[in-house]
């Protein structure tokens, strides 16, 4: 299959799982299997892969990299919201590992059509799931200007958020916005040219936060950490991978979170909460080296965060 995806930290991140060779793995992301392949090389004919992608051409690609695996590989294609009913249904009771590699494929970005670039013209998609109802068409189109704000200055962090939704606004009253060049040529004309000769193109930030709500990726993460937590065995190991602050921000969170001991109030004499720690936080978050981020940029903004069940 055409999927070529070179998967960030991978020496890190088989370290960080801390493999079990009778083991059982989630890979909550599967992409082109480039994680996965590494998990399956560590497992034995006992072992057990189970590979989740919400994309079609993922999914096709990740079964032909693992058809010789010597574990027992199983891939679904389905949102990584839904973790608790996926194993249900593959009879997993508990796991030894699960990763999350968050964020947008390669091929994802360099498939035009797919409409995830602000590079190439296409048509408004941005779906990782091409059976979901809601496009990047839907959100320019449909949404209203104070929503739209809320999602380029949430999701993207821009600072001309407002003035960019105007802008969209006046412009789908003349005709609808149909690609990706209509909305860059829109967010040319909103941001002024001495902004936008500073710190990258707008459109990138507004491409993001708009993939960020078509594909609900915020706001599932932390229900689908917590379930990935509850779902491990004692000494079961969780790994994440982001490749922004927006995301990496709620896996820290949560992680802490989960991590926490008594909740009472500090001026409280003895514990009546009862909440106990349900993972260790192992270490600090890990970056790319030099020579990864040299032969593969995208790995520069990646960060793997690792913690242990208790």
């Amino acid at each position: 299959m055409d999927f070529h995806h070179v998967s960030v930290l991978p020496e890190e991140t088989i370290e960080a799982l801390s493999i079990v060779p009778d083991g059982v793995y989630v890979d909550c992301t599967l992409g082109g299997a480039g994680h996965a392949a590494r998990i399956a090389a560590q497992l034995s004919p006992k072992g057990r892969l189970i590979g989740i992608d919400r994309d079609e051409t993922a999914i096709a690609a990740a079964e032909e990299r693992l058809a010789s695996a010597a574990c027992r590989v199983s891939l679904v294609r389905d949102n990584f919201r839904h973790l608790p009913e996926i194993l249900a249904a593959e009879e997993i009771t508990s796991a030894d590992g699960v990763l999350f590699d968050l964020g947008v494929s390669s091929p994802q970005i360099d498939t035009p059509e797919r409409g995830f670039s602000y590079m190439r013209d296409a048509p408004l998609d941005m779906r990782m799931d091409r059976r979901a109802a809601r496009t990047a068409y839907a959100v320019v189109n449909t949404y209203s200007a104070a929503r739209l704000t809320e999602i380029f200055y949430g999701y993207g962090e821009e600072r001309w958020a407002k003035r960019i939704a105007a802008f969209i606004e006046e412009a789908r009253r003349i005709r609808p916005i149909e690609t990706t060049a209509d909305l860059v040529a829109i967010v040319d004309r909103a941001v002024p040219k001495k902004v936008r000769a500073k710190g990258g193109h707008p459109a990138k930030r507004i491409f993001q936060a708009i993939r960020i709500e078509v594909n609900e990726e915020l706001t599932i993460l932390e229900g689908a950490l917590t379930a990935a937590v509850r779902a491990l065995k004692p000494g079961g190991r969780l790994a994440v991978i982001t490749f922004h602050s927006l995301e990496d921000r709620i896996v820290k969170r949560t992680m802490q979170k989960l991590a926490r001991g008594c909740v009472c109030p500090p001026h409280t004499p003895v514990c009546i909460c009862g909440h106990t720690p349900e993972i260790r936080i192992i270490g600090k978050a890990r970056a790319a080296g030099a020579e990864e981020c040299k032969e593969n940029p995208r790995a520069k903004s990646a960060k793997l965060r690792t913690a242990e069940k208790i």
